[in-house]
């Protein structure tokens, strides 16, 4: 068991919660203006936009807000989005991976070395946690009426490397390159996921007691309420009850 499972559930949960539900519904506009500014307005003919849709009914987005959004991309007045990274250590030397979606880049990094300072972290340079992360493609989605076994070899043929079932949902990792060929797949079946995202999987993880990880906790929460801050990976353990410091946030 990788433990992918334990912090998708951690994300439904978030995803139940009003401002949590709010902070996903901008990061998946950003997602979107920015497909449709890259690759033009269809689906069909811009994977990337497909992927934003798809993931926009996975939050249950209403349509009104994904064709704004599209809109939004289409005007060339706009203001543009660039993506960026920043790596770091938290306290008690836990890695941090920040991926950010921004029309201001000296207020997002101004932000972010701002958080990394106040919980007594400290941000380094890009690629410096290279080592310690490999991105991957993570999947999510209820198990509903499917045959696990049959579904289980579908998936294994589009290139799964780790299939765990937790909580009536499925969650599917992936290699990299074998993201295209696992939406591919599940498209094929009718499966709709509620999450198809590009994750940066730490290859081992740092165990903390809870006392230690709460402070943990505070400077991902610190992160995750920043409007330019996209996703927030680390390689903190997951620990059961590490778990329920989170779903208590």
């Amino acid at each position: 068991m990788s433990g992918h499972s334990k912090w998708s559930k951690i994300k439904r949960k978030k995803g139940a919660n009003d401002a949590k539900r709010s902070k996903m519904f901008s990061k998946i506009v950003k997602d979107i203006t920015i497909a449709v500014k890259e690759s033009g307005n269809d689906p069909d003919s811009n994977p990337r936009l497909r992927l934003a849709i798809t993931n926009a009914k996975g939050v249950s987005m209403p349509k009104d807000n994904i064709q704004r959004a599209i809109k939004k991309g289409e005007d060339k007045d706009a203001g543009n989005f660039e993506e960026l990274n920043y790596e770091g250590y938290a306290a008690h030397g836990i890695a941090i991976f920040v991926e950010c979606t921004t029309d201001n880049t000296a207020r997002t990094v101004a932000n972010v070395r701002a958080v990394f300072n106040k919980y007594s972290g400290n941000l380094g340079k890009n690629g410096s946690l290279s080592f310690i992360f490999d991105r991957k493609g993570v999947f999510t989605f209820p198990v509903g009426d499917h045959d696990i076994e049959e579904l289980e070899l579908e998936c294994i043929d589009a290139g799964a490397e780790d299939i765990e079932l937790e909580d009536g949902h499925i969650t599917i990792t992936t290699a990299m390159e074998d993201f295209g060929s696992m939406m591919k797949k599940l498209e094929e079946l009718n499966i709709e996921p509620e999450l198809a995202e590009l994750q940066r999987i730490p290859l081992t993880t740092e165990t903390l007691s809870a006392d230690h990880a709460k402070s943990i906790i505070k400077i991902i929460n610190a992160f995750e309420e920043d409007e330019d801050v996209a996703n927030v990976f680390h390689n903190l353990e997951l620990t059961d009850e590490i778990v329920e410091l989170l779903d208590e946030e």
